[in-house]
C-alpha cells in the first residue's frame, strides 16, 4: 500500500517451510503484510492456506524445528522481530495479543478465570509494580470493559461454568489487559452462534477503536471481513495473491482466486446456487509449477506455469496475476 508512514507492523517476504518425513514442504512463499496504525485488516483464504502459519510465526509459536524460516522478516515498530533475543524480543512479543479461535480449549479448565487473567497480568510489561489487589482490581476493570457480567463473581468461576460468548469475552480481556499495539484475531467467531458473533464482533471493534489499536483478522468468513475491516489480503497456498481495500476488493476482484472466493459466497437475493472453487489446495510437497492456483483456475495460459510478481494496480492495490500484465518472478534455487 502506497502510504508516507512506516507500517507499524510488516511481515517483508516471509518464507516458512516444515521438514518432515516425506521432504520439505514450502509452505509460506515471499508472503508481504503490512498493517498500519489503527488499521483493521484481513487475511482471507481458504483452509490449508498458510493463514494460520503467518499467525503463528508473527507471534513465535512455531515448533521450531520442523519448522524454518529460511528468508524473510517480521518487523514492529521498524525492528525485525526475528532477529531480536531475551529481553528485546520478549517486549516485542509483548506488544502482540492474540485472540484465538475456540474459547472452549483456549482457557486451561484447571484454573479459574481470575488466576488466568491476572498471570496475563503479572508477566506483561502493564503488570510491572502491581500488587494482587492492584492485579484483581484490573482484572475487574478489563472484564467490565467486554461486557462480561458480575465480573467479581466470573473472575471466581472455572472456563466450564461460562457460555462460549462469555469465555471469548474473557479471551478479548486477556488480548487487551496486556495494553498491546496489535491484536491478531485468529477467526474470533467460528465456534460462535450467529448472534453472538455479532456482539462479539461489536466488542472487538469498541475497543479497537476506543485503544487505536491495529488488528490484523485471519478467516474465511468473507462477510466478517466485508463488515470489519479496511483493507484484505488474499492468500492462496501460501502465497499472498491479491491486496486491495475491502471496499475495492468486494467491488473489483482481480485474482480469479479472489473472484471464486466472493461468488462462492450464497447470496440472499436468491440469485442462483454458489458453485465454489474447483478443486482443492495443493499437497506442498508436489506444488505446481509457477502460479499455484493455476490447475483450478479457468483463465491459466502457458505462461502461467511461471511465478507472476505482485504488481501495482492502482493505489492501495496489488495482484499476482498474468491476467494483469505482470512480469515473471525470478525464483530462488530451493524453489526452483
Amino acid at each position: 500500500m502506497m502510504r508516507n508512514e512506516q507500517a507499524l507492523f510488516d511481515i517483508n517476504n516471509l518464507e516458512v517451510s516444515f521438514r518432515v518425513f516425506r521432504g520439505t514442504l514450502p509452505v509460506l512463499d515471499r508472503a508481504n503484510i503490512s498493517v498500519f496504525q489503527g488499521e483493521k485488516v484481513g487475511l482471507v483464504g481458504e483452509t490449508g492456506c498458510g493463514k494460520s502459519i503467518t499467525m503463528k510465526a508473527t507471534i513465535g509459536i512455531l515448533p521450531m524445528p520442523p519448522a524454518e524460516i529460511p528468508h524473510g522478516e517480521i518487523r514492529l515498530h521498524g525492528k525485525d522481530i526475528l532477529s531480536l533475543r531475551g529481553e528485546q524480543l520478549r517486549n516485542a512479543r509483548g506488544q502482540i495479543s492474540l485472540i484465538p479461535q475456540d474459547p472452549g480449549a483456549s482457557l486451561n479448565p484447571v484454573f479459574k478465570i481470575g488466576t488466568q487473567i491476572i498471570d496475563a497480568i503479572r508477566y506483561s510489561s502493564s503488570g510491572k509494580g502491581l500488587n494482587k489487589r492492584q492485579m484483581r482490581s484490573r482484572a475487574i476493570e478489563i472484564l467490565k470493559e467486554v461486557g462480561l457480567p458480575d465480573p467479581e463473581r466470573n473472575l471466581s468461576c472455572y472456563p466450564i461454568q461460562l457460555s462460549g460468548g462469555m469465555k471469548q469475552r474473557v479471551l478479548i480481556a486477556m488480548a487487551l489487559v496486556t495494553d498491546p499495539v496489535l491484536l491478531i484475531a485468529d477467526e474470533p467467531t467460528t465456534a460462535l452462534d450467529v448472534t453472538i458473533e455479532d456482539q462479539i464482533l461489536s466488542l472487538m471493534r469498541d475497543a479497537v477503536d476506543r485503544r487505536n489499536l491495529s488488528i490484523l483478522i485471519i478467516t474465511h468468513n468473507l462477510g466478517l471481513v466485508r463488515e470489519f475491516t479496511d483493507r484484505l489480503y488474499i492468500m492462496y497456498a501460501g502465497q499472498v495473491v491479491e491486496e486491495a481495500s475491502t471496499k475495492e476488493l468486494f467491488r473489483n476482484p482481480l485474482h480469479p482466486y479472489s473472484h471464486g472466493l466472493i461468488d462462492s459466497v450464497p447470496k440472499l437475493t436468491g440469485e442462483g446456487i454458489a458453485e465454489g472453487i474447483p478443486g482443492m489446495v495443493p499437497d506442498y510437497l508436489d506444488l505446481p509449477p509457477g502460479c499455484r492456483f493455476a490447475p483450478r483456475c479457468a483463465h491459466a495460459m502457458e505462461i502461467c506455469s511461471n511465478t507472476p510478481m505482485m504488481s501495482q494496480q492502482g493505489e492501495g492495490r496489488r495482484v499476482a496475476c498474468f491476467l494483469h500484465g505482470q512480469e515473471i518472478r525470478e525464483e530462488r534455487g530451493q524453489h526452483a
